[in-house]
């Protein structure tokens, strides 16, 4: 199974993603290779990443987690700090110029876009890590004391959020807000731990 994302330059939200796929698709015992293409994006069916290419099948992602996307999307791309530092230099990184701009702005413009239209458009950053809080304390209270979302055997949810947690826990962004609400869960953190020794220490991609 290949596992189509960006290159090394991944933002957070496709991150996450990819993650989520790579964490369920071995909780299958499934054999998988990741293939990072600058142009990714292009080449999946639905315009997102990552996609799964499987023989002569390709599916296109896994299912969000619909909090902690719109809060990844918000913080890349309406926070101007983490646009300017991070999210426009990552995104435009494959392109020379003035190609790169062109695109990372146009990105910018669409999720911007998009956030006006759910009713994020008008959040203050803090409403958006109370949101993240939220969610994780829903999480953490579902967790409880077991090892996975579901007593013993992970799921595609344990995938999901181990995709989304572990990529904000280890990504470098303008502000640590965000990885510090998740880590005042210490459930949530052992979870993290756990799928990352089980599944992925040790393991090639």
């Amino acid at each position: 199974i290949f596992i189509f994302s960006t290159d090394d330059q991944i933002l957070l939200s496709d991150c996450a993603s990819s993650l989520a796929v790579q964490a369920y698709l071995r909780m299958c015992c499934l054999p998988v290779q990741v293939v990072c293409k600058a142009n990714a994006e292009y080449m999946s069916p639905s315009g997102r990443i990552p996609f799964i290419h499987v023989g002569n099948q390709v599916v296109s992602e896994l299912g969000p987690i619909v909090q902690f996307t719109k809060a990844k999307l918000y913080i890349q791309w309406c926070d101007d700090a983490t646009a300017a530092e991070i999210s426009r230099p990552r995104y435009s990184s494959p392109y020379s110029w003035p190609l790169n701009n062109i695109l990372a702005y146009q990105k910018q413009w669409e999720v911007r876009r998009k956030m006006n239209a759910i009713g994020w458009g008008g959040k203050t950053l803090e409403q958006v890590y109370e949101d993240v809080s939220q969610c994780c304390q829903a999480l953490s209270q579902r967790l409880g004391t077991q090892p996975y979302f579901f007593n013993k055997q992970p799921t595609e949810l344990d995938a999901l959020v181990f995709g989304h947690l572990f990529t904000i826990l280890t990504t470098r962004l303008t502000s640590t807000e965000l990885a510090e609400r998740i880590k005042s869960y210490s459930n949530l953190l052992s979870f993290c731990r756990r799928i990352e020794q089980n599944y992925f220490e040790g393991k090639s991609s």
